[in-house]
């Protein structure tokens, strides 16, 4: 929509895409729609210039906030920053609300993050769904412990996100005490002394016996899923890389004359970036997904430029009755490492993009064993494939 052009109509109607979008309305207001579970969650932001830095000021939650008082925000924001001052640090009624602290801590964080579309709406989905509905109109400055633990202590036992909720806020908490707006962090050990001690223990990913990964990927290969889908659960097994990594593959992370696939920092775990080595099976998938080439994704969704959604390959398993989920068969591949080959544990972790040891230790060790992790993942194409690859598109049967 054209800046200057919301009208409250368009601001209560419009409603949450697969990833956050923003409207513009002059003086750098925005309308921020971001993808939180069914309903979306609505926000203003504006984008000022505060002594020549480019900033993203939170202006609240078009629940809180109306498009009328939002675009008073922004101008008396720009009038503020074009005399000198920091909007930022201007108080309303004399102390930001929550909530109106909550998207200046969004605004702050969101650049370092790897995906800040889908970060932001993790962030939002919970926090609007457990906390703004008790505290976000609520002044910062006027938060004390047992508001807090009324908010935490319903959800604390049953909720395995309570803990990721206390932290955000937290966050926000501290960001107001270094504004200047309360002497105290509310949601510190105070507040961590009343929870009740919750044992919250680890769930690993289901994962398949090694011995049963090569049924589960003819099962792939024999289903009625799109060839984009097929290809990346194809990739994703035989690369030993998380479904994630396989969804969003491009084309120019990948040489096929070398075979070799290089995963940006970017989109690492870790944040570093990952080379791949292609054994002759894997060449072969991403020889298929060529001939389906439909744009910069390797393994395209039926949504042109879009990613296969990362439900997707969790439902194909669960539809095909292989039980597990599609990041077990990393464990799948580490376990017939450990009990079918005698690579020394380093390669193992490094196909797998781990880190071993502590961090001086890994400022030392700076070869990644690409040689000898060729000629692991080749073993396991072997060992999942006994009887070779029969290239499905060379029979005509590669579908759309």
């Amino acid at each position: 929509m054209p800046a200057g052009r919301l009208n409250p109509a368009f601001v209560a109607s419009v409603r949450p895409g697969p990833k956050t979008s923003r409207y513009g309305d002059g003086n750098g207001l925005y309308l921020v729609v971001t993808p939180t579970g069914g309903n979306g969650g609505k926000s203003w932001v504006q984008r000022i210039a505060v002594g020549g830095v480019p900033r993203e000021l939170g202006l609240g939650s078009v629940r809180d906030v109306p498009l009328r008082e939002a675009r008073r925000r922004a101008l008396e924001n720009r009038r503020t920053a074009r005399a000198g001052g920091d909007p930022s640090r201007r108080r309303e009624n004399g102390m930001p609300t929550f909530a109106h602290a909550f998207d200046a801590v969004i605004a702050l964080r969101r650049s370092s993050w790897k995906d800040p579309d889908a970060m932001e709406a993790r962030w939002r989905s919970s926090m609007e769904r457990y906390v703004l509905p008790r505290i976000g109109n609520r002044r910062v400055d006027s938060i004390n412990p047992a508001d807090l633990l009324a908010v935490l202590q319903p959800i604390w036992a049953p909720l395995d996100e309570a803990r990721r909720i206390r932290q955000r806020i937290g966050l926000v908490m501290r960001w107001a005490v270094a504004r200047g707006y309360r002497p105290d962090n509310p949601a510190g050990d105070i507040l961590a002394a009343a929870l009740p001690q919750v044992s919250r223990k680890a769930t690993p990913r289901l994962a398949l016996p090694h011995g049963e990964v090569s049924r589960a990927l003819e099962k792939v290969r024999q289903s009625s899923a799109g060839p984009g889908v097929r290809f990346a659960f194809e990739a994703m097994v035989l690369c030993a890389v998380r479904p994630g990594e396989a969804r969003r593959a491009t084309w120019d992370e990948v040489d096929l004359e070398s075979a070799v696939w290089t995963i940006p920092a970017s989109r690492m775990k870790a944040g570093r970036a990952h080379r791949v080595p292609l054994s002759p099976q894997a060449l072969a998938v991403f020889r298929e997904a060529r001939a389906i080439r439909d744009g910069a994704l390797v393994f395209p969704s039926r949504k042109p430029g879009v990613p296969i959604d990362k439900r997707t390959l969790a439902r194909l398993t669960s539809r095909l009755g292989i039980g597990a989920h599609p990041h077990g068969f990393r464990s799948s591949f580490r376990d017939w490492a450990a009990e079918c080959t005698t690579a020394p544990n380093s390669v193992m972790e490094a196909a797998l993009a781990h880190q071993v040891g502590d961090r001086t230790e890994a400022a030392y060790a700076r070869s990644d064993l690409f040689g000898r992790r060729r000629a692991l993942m080749r073993r396991w194409a072997e060992y999942v494939y006994p009887d070779g690859r029969t290239s499905r598109s060379a029979r005509g049967e590669t579908r759309r």
